[in-house]
């Protein structure tokens, strides 16, 4: 698989090969090679998610450590 799949594309591709295993579209000799790209393509969407998740932290716990260093210091009276 050569191709650079967003998110969106493999689950849509999931929910599309799930549909047809639920509806019994999918036959006996196209069942093995539907789970495994099913498999593929839910390994793609954790990875993402995990690198998505990995990114907003490290954002947050930056403004985290701006709102620390920003804030003005009080003035003693």
């Amino acid at each position: 698989m050569n191709k650079k799949y967003t998110y969106t594309d493999a689950f849509d591709e999931l929910q599309t090969i799930v549909s047809e295993i639920e509806r019994g579209e999918i036959s006996i000799d196209e069942l093995s090679e539907k789970v495994k790209r099913a498999a593929l393509l839910t390994n793609i969407c954790k990875a993402k998610l995990t690198a998505t998740e990995e990114e907003v932290n490290h954002i947050l716990a930056d403004l985290a450590n701006e709102g620390e260093t920003s804030e003005p210091a009080q003035q003693e009276e």
